[in-house]
């Protein structure tokens, strides 16, 4: 194959698979040049009839100019319409219009006669919009029937009139000027289509970035508050939680009525922080701009503070005098200090235990072999004397003295070992609903036991330690209640509040008194004389190492312990579950 047409076969390719501007670059242009053709047909209407009447006054334009000139203005209009109204083949329509210039500036050409400079700069002005607009093929044939056109109306003119051909030079120098405007307004607008591409790959990668930026601030633990001109311009879904306001309904995107909604809610958390926590919000407002600040906010009662005791607060300035605000809940900490106070002690506990243990049991052995001679001797009342049998009597009351010390003593060791057998919470996902009755049922069957579920909650918590803290509760509730009343029961009630699952214990006992109230976890403290003083003291722990909170509820009708444990999922479907365990 010859190599010339080899290079004509690949630049054709090359030109018909170029690039093009995208839609709605294309309409814009589009609609401009549309506009521009109807703005020049008609001021070259108005400057034809100008002409005319200031010549000798006499002269009109010909018949041909009129006709093509009226033919163009009403044609650039209904392009004009269809174009703006028809939002399909624009191209072709750009096509279309781009031709009937080239036809109508040939004619225009053909009755003057003679080159003309206006008329050629408006070629050329077709010529480079054909290539910014079209495909470089369709812009490519525009540009050929531009240059078949001129050429011939030279040639006509000189056979015609008998005109000279030195016209033919000007004809052929016009064409290689389109053929160079062509060249440069196509390599102008494949540079244009290039950069539009690149900025609409920067667009959806920061639209990526702002995504995924938004996914993180949703997901994060701490609480996140941006404030801007004294205004809240961001708040997660965290910040809602630890402050107990009314969670975030709707997700920040690009969509006009989705930011409208954002607004709307962030407006709305605004107001309820200003209400609820105004300490906190003049205090994020009272920062100067440039300072940064750290404290402890207390929650108010008024935010349910039963679930949320303490927060840190960062207030961190950022540009254009805006804050950032970081809201952190202290019992994460609290938890870490919980597991190295549980390490500690299961270090203390783990070297003594062996050491109590071992007389702990020389003890127990001894008084209960003592308790069995005393047995003996009792069952031989012959050989006992009134005074010896008293002696002996009295002795065995001592020996099983001894003995029951020694059991609340080993009962006190397992206790505590119970800690370090514990030191880190291997935490399962749970379904209180479906985990709730088979506990029951396998600790529980035979009392009365009243369950009430008012929500289908999980949570993570670990199995051992949260069956610890239930039966050490129900426990109490039942003895304490049988101090009461002859019928002892006790009730469990489970619903949520907020991010967090409250499991209530209660039961119709006394409850505790005002001045226990501090002293109600305190290692030790017990007001049941064969209670060790250890077994809400350890379900606290256990509350702790799992990030949740065990409370007395005093406010309460009944006596009521309640344990507060995070959700990690939530049914909105609520149905209450009732179950009576005898």
């Amino acid at each position: 194959m010859n190599p010339a047409t080899n290079s004509s076969s690949v630049i054709i390719q090359y030109i018909h698979h170029d690039d093009t501007l995208p839609l709605s670059m294309l309409r814009k242009l589009g609609l401009i040049y549309s506009s521009y053709r109807f703005v020049v047909s008609l001021f070259s209407m108005l400057m034809l009839y100008i002409s005319a009447r200031t010549g000798d006054g006499t002269s009109l334009p010909s018949f041909l100019q009129q006709t093509t000139l009226s033919f163009y203005v009403l044609l650039s209009l209904i392009l004009l319409g269809l174009f703006y109204v028809v939002r399909k083949h624009m191209r072709r329509q750009l096509a279309f219009g781009l031709a009937l210039d080239v036809i109508i500036l040939s004619l225009l050409l053909y009755t003057t006669g003679n080159p003309d400079l206006q008329l050629t700069m408006l070629y050329m002005v077709v010529v480079a919009a054909s290539f910014m607009l079209l495909h470089g093929s369709q812009a490519l044939v525009i540009t050929l029937l531009a240059i078949i056109l001129v050429i011939y109306q030279q040639f006509f003119y000189a056979i015609a009139n008998s005109m000279s051909l030195a016209n033919l030079g000007d004809a052929l120098l016009m064409s290689a000027s389109f053929l160079a405007v062509g060249g440069l307004s196509w390599s102008i607008s494949q540079r244009l289509v290039q950069l539009e591409k690149v900025a609409a790959n920067h667009a959806k990668e920061v639209e990526r970035l702002n995504v995924i930026n938004q996914e993180v601030i949703t997901q994060m633990v701490n609480g996140v508050i941006v404030i801007d001109k004294q205004h809240i311009v961001l708040a997660n879904l965290a910040a809602h939680q630890l402050l107990s306001l009314s969670p975030i309904t709707a997700q920040n995107t690009f969509d006009d009525t989705k930011e409208t909604q954002n607004k709307a809610l962030l407006s709305n958390f605004e107001q309820q922080l200003n209400k609820q926590h105004s300490q906190l919000f003049n205090a994020c407002l009272s920062v100067a701009s440039g300072q940064s600040r750290a404290f402890t906010y207390d929650v108010p009662a008024v935010a349910n503070a039963s679930i949320f005791g303490k927060l840190r607060v960062q207030i961190i300035p950022l540009k254009d005098d805006s804050k950032l605000v970081i809201l952190e809940d202290l019992r994460r900490e609290q938890a870490s200090a919980q597991q190295l106070k549980l390490a500690s002690l299961g270090q203390l506990t783990a070297s003594i235990a062996h050491e109590i243990r071992n007389p702990l049991a020389a003890i127990s052995q001894a008084s209960q072999l003592l308790m069995e001679d005393v047995a003996e001797q009792m069952e031989d009342d012959s050989a006992l004397t009134s005074e010896s049998n008293a002696a002996i009597t009295g002795n065995h009351e001592l020996y099983e003295m001894i003995f029951s010390q020694t059991k609340r003593v080993n009962r006190i060791i397992e206790d505590i070992l119970k800690l370090s057998r514990q030191q880190t919470a291997t935490q399962q996902v749970l379904e209180l609903a479906e985990w709730m009755p088979s506990f029951l049922k396998n600790y529980f069957q035979g009392h009365d036991i009243f369950l009430r579920i008012k929500t289908k909650p999980i949570i993570s918590f670990d199995t051992h330690q949260l069956e610890q803290i239930l039966i050490n509760l129900i426990n109490n509730g039942l003895r304490y209640s049988s101090y009461a009343h002859p019928h002892a029961y006790v009730e469990i009630d489970i619903y949520c509040a907020d991010n967090d699952v409250i499991i209530d214990i209660l039961d119709n006992g006394d409850g505790v008194s005002t001045g226990n109230f501090e002293l109600l976890f305190d290692p030790f403290f017990t007001t049941d004389k064969a209670g060790t003083g250890l077994g809400l003291y350890l379900s606290q722990a256990f509350c702790e190492a799992n990030q949740a909170r065990l409370l007395y509820v005093p406010e309460h009708e009944k006596t009521c312990f309640r344990l507060i444990v995070p959700s990690i999922k939530s049914d909105n479907k609520f149905q209450t579950i009732e179950e009576n365990l005898t």
